[in-house]
């Protein structure tokens, strides 16, 4: 590959399809940049999983991106971003990283009725940068949490509108919306994925925060400091890689992005990831 940095490629990975909302932000916003995506199928979701583990996964991940000369590194799920983030800006301390982080802060600072609805897997909802979050910036307002258990596993089978889904986001907004809620945040890439059913459920009076597209500014903004923006005039490409059943994720890219795309088979083995 071109070792010329304007022209490599960022990496994203999560546990599953869910970082998926993060690509489609970049690539609007950056639509020359290529991008390679690994999605961790045979892990998800991560939000059961130990600290310890994530770890482990999210460093074999970055170091598998690196060998590809990805020039940056999106962590496209929040609760990966919970639980390395730190880590891997440690290890890596001549890599950028973007990480995922609860919408908090915009919501807190925008809300009328004072009572915000927080959407998260357990392990983002323990994890130190979300106590740190609340700790700055929601000291005036009321977070309701709610893990939806279930909603990943929904999403990773493409069920985005069934009535297993609904029942998922009806049991958690509900009583949210019984104790006055005006903003919901989603705490996991995976769930921008069912705004439209949120939305059905919580009514045009609730904003639904989609952490998308601050993301997709945040890699542009570092991009331009390090002057590594792409600068070849075509649109970038995207390699999809998944340690998951290729061909259940290469179906949901047309219902999850609009468009088709062919994945590579990553192993995973004694020692991480097995190209």
């Amino acid at each position: 590959m071109n070792k010329n940095e304007n022209v490599l490629p960022i990496g994203i990975f999560d546990s599953g399809v869910g970082g998926l909302s993060v690509l489609r932000a970049i690539r609007e916003q950056l639509p020359i940049e290529s991008v390679l995506y690994f999605a961790d199928q045979i892990h998800v979701p991560y939000g059961q999983r130990s600290m310890e583990e994530i770890c482990i996964f999210s460093e074999a991940i970055t170091r598998f991106l690196l060998n590809l000369d990805a020039k940056l590194i999106v962590v496209a799920c929040n609760t990966a971003s919970a639980a390395a983030l730190l880590f891997l800006r440690n290890t890596f301390p001549n890599i950028s990283f973007v990480g995922m982080e609860p919408a908090v802060k915009p919501a807190a600072e925008n809300t009328q009725t004072g009572v915000v609805g927080v959407l998260a897997t357990p392990a983002t909802f323990q994890g130190a940068l979300y106590a740190s979050v609340v700790e700055r910036f929601a000291g005036n307002v009321t977070l309701l949490q709610d893990t939806c258990t279930g909603l990943v596993q929904q999403i990773e089978r493409g069920d985005l509108n069934g009535s297993k889904t609904r029942t998922i986001l009806e049991s958690a907004l509900n009583p949210m919306l019984e104790r006055g809620i005006d903003t919901i945040v989603l705490g996991c890439t995976h769930y921008p994925f069912v705004i439209p059913i949120i939305q059905e459920i919580v009514g045009s009076g609730v904003r639904v925060i989609d952490p998308a597209p601050a993301i997709a500014r945040q890699v542009t903004r570092l991009l331009d400091s390090s002057k590594n923006r792409a600068n070849v005039p075509s649109f970038g490409s995207v390699q999809y890689f998944t340690s998951g059943e290729v061909t259940r994720f290469e179906t949901l890219l047309p219902k999850l992005l609009g468009e088709t795309g062919e994945a590579m088979k990553i192993f995973w083995g004694k020692n991480g990831i097995c190209s």
